[in-house]
């Protein structure tokens, strides 16, 4: 191999161009075969790059380039000849030399295309099309990113410069080459892109927390590209004609992009925020008219529409259809468009040209769904739930499902809100046709069918119904969830109870669920109850139907009617359930909610009788007829069943007497334990008084609340079964797909675009903190912002000279500790600045990725160079004529002397280990059920002190900030969800659960439980209180609480900003041990202060009858300080137990 290298490098130095080119490939070659070449890239750099050669051995050694590690001279030496390129003859040359910007590093780029601004601006006007392809492509992957963003944010110069390039790359679409108009309309579209998602940035790693004027010069940029396309869009759809059908593609984002932000008038709020804060109070608005840009929206749409039909190319098919989609959904979009898109889009599925995009057919099929009319919408939901059956991923699935289901109660709801107006009904507009395809149909009806996407279709039609029965959010703005908002308003928002219309039949079409046997899986059954319970709870089937009389509308009295023929139609199906856990949650939802006072008398003895039914139902489950045990959890079935026994004897004097002899037969069965044969004397009994005191009986005791019991956040038997595992994941699934499409999170430029300037989006950044010392020659201070979603740090630095001579170079190294690692693997980083003149400040950012979870560290050090080009020749550029050409070769090459830098070592910059976490919503219920499951555990005290002591300075302060929590106070603004807390109101004492997640899915649960004590040397003013902090961390993972128990201290300082001092084990135990003793020598002073036996003479006289005074004592105790003392033992004694339990696990 080095034999092999030295060659390449021999071949390097040679002037021969075809020699460099195969060396160039054959160091590529090892590139990629995983060799090191740094070795190789040296001279790639000072015999290609830095010195004249050919415009092939350039693109090779810039692609040379791009797959290594270089040093910081060496990139200083690709600078230098990207510089001198720029000026070469040869536009080729050029080219390359501006191809290689992009890969340039963020530190360096400002400085470079600042320098060479009139070169950059020169090759737009180029006659080589080569070269203006170049310079439109490589800016336009730029000038878009965010690291650009913020070197303009820096250098306000550098703002227009760029502007002015967006400009040039704007009128390149309308190029007399092809290649470079297509290019053009990429990086137009590009920007419009970045905009949205910073889908770039985030690949670069220079996605950062966006300030006010970062989103004012991104504004400013899309403002004038949008009016730009808007104003030209006629010459660019004629140019559009003219490319190839592979390249047209390409113009088609950029042109809907400007006719939707022009037409939906979010450039008018683009301006606004394109505006500087000092002239916030300017108004901008568009020129554009209603008229005009409903007619510039028409004219696009008619442009493109001709490819949907006329195209064979799948690509550009797909590429229109979404497009189109998106101008169909803005104020004056029409129905046709959309359903034209739609069609070319089910056509790419059933011709399966696109087979690879299935996912995204659909997603775009589903989300825009709602803009097409009633009857296609109703004539699409069979097809489209085969589609979905057949996508692989669950989160695609479930997004699908939940896109169908809402469309399918809009257009339940819209239709029947229409047929009350007087229109006529359209067929198929019901929830059942979701059902009627056969192959779903069969699936629904289906006993024993393994299929998983019946239980996904009932769940999710189930919780897209209790979300129509809470408030709609609001609409600031038009959107893709405008149409839905209305129609669903339209259908529901004149009636409170409306939105149980489509719920009944959901209910009545997903009835033979409770049939199904999945294996022990309940979650969809679950739902399924929930719904018919809380739908039975507002129709009150407990009365029976109501009539006229009783003042109930028609549409009510026919509601309660076809929800009482369900209940019978349920209790009929109670044979047929095939497992004993469905037969008892559906015996409870119909005993609970059925009118027993409205069944026939008559029938009574009728073992088809809807009591008799139930009544056999429950013996079944009492003795165990018909199950196993791996299909049954008997604990909970008969406890179910005795409910049902109690509620139903309780409401009706016939069931109280039939069951009250089941219930004595099972007393007296071996089946039964001791609790239950309790539980059957304490049911009897009730039953037998409420059978005998009728009028006494309170009509509350047996009402029905409409709560469904039944739910794994409540039984926590559960938990440990295969089945319920897969029905926590089911219901994770469902619940997020429902709550992102119904409630979803505005991304940040949503907020923008709604709230504008002031929106929270717009971020202030963190304090920085200061790394060097007062008397250093540098000042040097930095602050870190993290991205969790691309697992990614950045540090910003700021650099200030404090000499006062001019510092022409100083290098800011970065090492790194931890689980820190660099973009490009390198071991360390270094930024180069230049030229910094005394209290002049100058900025550097470095951007680091984390691989774990873990405490990190950045090691900075400063090294400047006070006598960097002091050299004799380090500043000469003078030129005399006539002197020879080799001389003036070696003046230009000469390097300013470096000589010995100084070196300044900071203070290391700790990432905080509380920045790797993220708040975990869950609920107090599941928290606790958790909590003891989790395998690793580490524990801590800290104290802190607050002023006041007593009764005022507790939480049960009324009026006012108490002081009670004052060193928790920072704990509001961390990564932590705030679980529960239990606070002792009468003293100072509380508990507080905190829940979070670190940034690769492990688990961190926090208690922290507190009690406070009085200082004993207090001075004068308000007593001063202590409060000692017991903090118990849980997690997922043993290396969690291992990183955080190695540095106790540094994650309260990460927790409390340092306001709690660790306290370690033993000082804990030394000061209990003193506290215990000191309550024993009070407990010997109260025995020391008690009266003395008396002898024979003071009892005579107190049998005369003398009056005894009470004895005395030493000291006074309060009610609040004996409360106080006892509550501090039963911490103590809490503490203990802790402590006692994992000395007994470790041994």
């Amino acid at each position: 191999m080095d034999i092999l290298f030295a060659q390449i490098q021999a071949d390097l130095r040679s002037n021969d161009a075809l020699r460099q080119s195969s060396a160039l490939l054959l160091a590529l070659q090892q590139s990629a075969a995983g060799q090191d070449i740094s070795s190789i890239a040296k001279y790639a750099v000072e015999e290609i790059v830095a010195s004249p050669a050919s415009a092939v051995s350039k693109k090779l050694a810039f692609d040379l380039i791009r797959s290594t590690r270089l040093t910081p001279d060496l990139w200083e030496k690709v600078c230098i000849g990207i510089r001198n390129d720029l000026d070469f003859p040869d536009p080729e040359v050029t080219a390359a030399a501006i191809s290689i910007l992009a890969a340039i590093p963020s530190h360096r780029l400002g400085k470079l295309i600042s320098e060479c601004n009139k070169e950059i601006t020169a090759c737009f006007d180029s006659p080589s099309d080569k070269l203006r392809y170049s310079i439109t492509e490589t800016l336009g992957c730029i000038l878009a990113r965010d690291d650009l963003v913020t070197l303009c944010e820096n250098n306000i110069n550098l703002v227009d410069r760029v502007s002015n390039w967006w400009n040039r790359i704007a009128q390149n679409m309308l190029d007399k080459s092809d290649s470079v108009s297509t290019v053009a309309f990429e990086s137009v579209g590009r920007l419009f892109h970045e905009f949205e998602s910073k889908k770039m940035s985030r690949l670069a790693g220079d996605k950062l927390v966006d300030t006010e004027n970062s989103v004012a010069i991104r504004s400013k940029w899309i403002s004038l590209m949008v009016d730009f396309v808007w104003k030209k869009r006629n010459q660019l759809m004629d140019r559009s004609l003219v490319l190839s059908l592979e390249t047209l593609r390409a113009t088609v984002y950029p042109l809907v992009y400007a006719a939707r932000a022009v037409a939906s008038g979010t450039i008018d709020v683009i301006k606004k925020l394109a505006i500087s804060s000092n002239s916030r109070s300017s108004n901008a608005s568009s020129e554009a008219g209603n008229a005009e840009s409903f007619a510039g929206v028409s004219d696009v749409v008619s442009h493109f529409a001709q490819f949907l039909v006329s195209s064979l190319n799948p690509s550009l098919i797909f590429e229109v259809g979404i497009n189109l989609l998106y101008l169909a959904d803005f104020p004056g979009g029409k129905p046709e468009w959309a359903s034209t898109s739609i069609i070319a889009i089910l056509t790419l599925w059933d011709r399966q040209e696109y087979s690879s995009a299935r996912e995204s057919i659909v997603r775009a099929v589903v989300n825009n769904l709602h803009l097409v009319d009633l009857s296609m919408q109703a004539s699409l939901f069979k097809r489209l739930l085969i589609m979905v059956r057949n996508l692989r991923a669950e989160s695609d699935r479930m997004h699908a499902l939940a896109c169908i289901c809402r469309t399918a109660l809009c257009v339940d709801l819209f239709a029947k809100e229409s047929v009350r107006r007087g229109q006529k009904p359209l067929p198929g507009t019901n929830i059942a046709s979701l059902f009627e395809d056969p192959l779903i149909k069969d699936d629904l009806n289906s006993v024993v069918n393994k299929s998983l996407f019946r239980e996904e279709l009932v769940a999710m039609l189930v919780e897209s119904c209790f979300q129509l029965s809470f408030p709609l959010p609001e609409q600031k703005r038009s959107g893709m969830e405008s149409r839905v908002i209305g129609a669903l308003t339209y259908g529901a928002g004149y009636g409170a109870l409306n939105w149980t219309e489509p719920a009944l039949e959901v209910v009545e079409v997903c009835r033979p669920c409770v049939k199904w046997d999945c294996d022990g899986r309940t979650y969809a059954v679950d739902c399924y109850l929930k719904l018919l319970v809380r739908l039975c709870h507002i129709y009150d089937t407990r009365g029976g139907v109501k009539s006229v009389k009783d003042g109930a509308s028609q549409d009510k009295i026919l509601n309660e009617t076809r929800l009482r023929n369900l209940q019978l139609q349920l209790v009929k199906n109670l044979r047929e359930v095939s497992t004993p856990r469905i037969t008892s949650r559906l015996l409870w939802a119909i005993s609970e909610h059925i009118d027993l006072e409205g069944l026939d008398p008559l029938l009574q003895d009728d073992p088809e009788d809807p009591l008799n039914i139930i009544i056999s139902n429950i013996h079944n489950i009492l003795f165990s007829i018909g199950t196993s045990p791996n299909s049954t959890n008997r604990l909970q079935d008969v406890q179910t069943a005795l409910l049902c026994a109690q509620r139903l004897g309780s409401r009706n004097a016939r069931a109280g007497l039939t069951l009250i002899s089941e219930l004595e037969d099972f007393r007296s069965n071996p089946s039964a334990d001791s609790v239950h044969k309790h539980q059957c004397r304490h049911i009897i009994q009730r039953i037998k008084y409420v059978s005998s005191h009728p009028d006494d009986r309170w009509a509350g005791v047996s009402q029905a609340s409409g709560d469904y019991p039944f739910s794994h956040h409540k039984l926590t038997v559960q938990f440990y079964e295969a089945s319920a595992a897969q029905d926590r994941k089911l219901e994770g699934l469902v619940h997020k797909a429902v709550l992102e499409l119904w409630r979803p999170d505005p991304n940040e430029l949503t907020q923008l675009l709604i709230k504008g300037a002031d929106s929270s989006s717009i971020k202030v950044p963190p304090t920085a903190i200061t790394m060097t010392g007062s008397s250093d020659p540098c000042y040097v201070e930095g602050y870190h912002l993290a991205d969790s979603s691309d697992g990614k740090i950045t540090l910003h630095l700021k650099v200030l000279n404090l000499t006062e001579i001019e510092l022409n170079r100083v290098d800011i190294r970065v090492g790194i500790s931890g689980g820190l690692y660099f973009m490009d693997g390198s071991s360390q980083a270094v930024r180069q600045l230049n030229d910094l003149n005394s209290q002049e400040p100058v900025m550097c950012s470095v951007t680091l990725g984390v691989s774990h979870f873990e405490r990190c560290k950045l090691w900075i050090q400063v090294l400047y160079y006070p006598f960097y080009g002091s050299g004799a020749h380090a500043h000469y550029e003078g030129e005399y004529p006539g002197e020879d050409t080799l001389v003036m070769g070696q003046k230009k090459g000469l390097r300013p002397e470096t000589r010995e830098p100084v070196i300044l070592r900071c203070q290391p910059y700790t990432i905080p280990l509380t920045v790797l976490l993220l708040p975990h919503k869950i609920s107090p219920v599941e928290y606790f059920r958790l909590w003891p499951s989790f395998p690793a555990i580490v524990e801590c005290t800290g104290t802190y002190t607050y002023q006041g002591s007593g009764f005022k300075a507790t939480a049960a302060q009324q009026y006012g900030e108490s002081p009670f929590l004052s060193g928790l106070k920072s704990l509001s603004s961390k990564p932590f969800h705030k679980v529960c807390s239990h606070i002792i109101r009468t003293v100072a004492g509380f508990q507080i659960c905190y829940a979070a997640k670190t940034w690769y899915g492990g688990f961190v649960g926090m208690m922290i439980f507190g009690a406070s004590e009085v200082s004993r040397n207090v001075d004068l003013g308000d007593e001063t209180t202590t409060m000692i902090c017991k903090f118990v961390v849980r997690a997922s993972d043993e290396s969690i609480t291992r990183e955080i128990g190695s540095d106790l201290q540094g994650w309260m300082d990460d927790l409390t900003d340092g306001t709690i001092e660790y306290m370690p084990e033993d000082e804990v135990k030394a000061s209990a041990a003193e506290r215990l003793k000191m309550s024993m020598e009070q407990i010997a002073l109260l025995k020391a202060a008690k009266p003395r036996p008396k002898d024979e003479d003071e009892k005579k006289e107190i049998e005369n009858g003398e009056e005894e005074k009470g004895p005395s004592t030493l000291f006074n105790l309060t009610p609040e300080e004996v409360e106080h003392r006892a509550l501090q033992v039963a911490v103590l004694q809490e503490w203990h137990m802790l402590c006692k339990d994992r000395a007994a696990k470790v041994n």
